[in-house]
C-alpha cells in the first residue's frame, strides 16, 4: 500500500510539472493534509463516545441481553455452537458495534469471537462453519447508522451528512442478507472433512 500511495503522488508530481499544474498539485497536497488533520479529529470525538457506549453496555448487561433478544436467530446461524458459548455474546457485540457503524470497535470483538468459535472448532487446520458464517456476516457490515462514515462527512464540512444512513443501511442489509445466504449455500455443497492433526497421528 506504501508504494501505491508514493507511485501515485510521484505520478502527479510528475504529470504536473509536465502539464504546467505543478502549482496545483503542491496546493492539493498541501490542501488534502490539512484536511486528514480535521478529519481525524472529529473522528476522534464520535469514536470516544461510541466506545464509550459500547463499553457501558457491556458491563451494564445490555449486551447479555441483546445476546438473550437474538439468540433465535444465532441458534440457526450458528447451529454448531453451543447455546452457552461466549462466542454468541462476542457475535452480539460485533453485530451492535457494526450496526452503529463503529467497524474499527468491531475489528477487536470481532477477533475475540473468531477465538472462541476456534476453541469449538474440531477441525483446528479448517475454519468451521460458524467462523466462515461470522466472517461473511461481519465483512459485509449491516449498519443503522454509519457513525464514521457520517463523521468523515462533517470533518470534510458536508451541509447534509446524516442523507448518507438511507443508501447505506439498503445496501448492507443487502450485502448482510446476501452473506448469510451464501454462507449457508456453501454449507451445503462443502461439507467439512477433518484433516488429520500432529495430535490424531500420536493417538492412533
Amino acid at each position: 500500500m506504501n508504494y501505491i500511495f508514493y507511485f501515485l503522488i510521484v505520478f502527479s508530481i510528475i504529470i504536473g510539472a509536465l502539464t504546467g499544474h505543478l502549482q496545483d498539485v503542491v496546493n492539493s497536497i498541501l490542501t488534502g493534509a490539512e484536511t486528514s488533520v480535521k478529519v481525524a479529529f472529529s473522528l476522534i470525538g464520535i469514536m470516544a463516545f461510541w466506545l464509550g457506549i459500547m463499553k457501558i453496555a457491556e458491563q451494564s448487561g445490555i449486551v447479555e441481553f441483546i445476546s438473550k433478544l437474538i439468540k433465535p436467530i444465532t441458534k440457526i446461524l450458528f447451529n454448531e455452537i453451543p447455546e452457552d458459548s461466549k462466542a454468541l455474546g462476542d457475535v452480539a457485540m460485533s453485530f451492535s458495534a457494526n450496526a452503529l457503524g463503529l467497524t474499527n470497535a468491531a475489528t477487536p470483538i470481532g477477533i475475540r469471537a473468531m477465538e472462541e468459535f476456534q476453541k469449538e472448532n474440531k477441525d483446528k487446520t479448517t475454519a468451521s462453519n460458524a467462523m466462515c458464517m461470522f466472517l461473511g456476516m461481519n465483512t459485509a457490515g449491516f449498519q443503522l447508522i454509519p457513525a464514521t462514515v457520517i463523521a468523515v462527512l462533517i470533518g470534510i464540512g458536508y451541509k447534509n451528512p446524516t442523507e448518507i444512513i438511507a443508501p447505506t443501511l439498503l445496501v448492507t442489509t443487502i450485502a448482510f442478507l446476501s452473506a448469510i445466504v451464501m454462507a449457508k449455500v456453501f454449507q451445503k455443497i462443502w461439507k467439512p472433512q477433518h484433516t488429520e492433526t500432529p495430535e490424531d497421528k500420536e493417538n492412533n
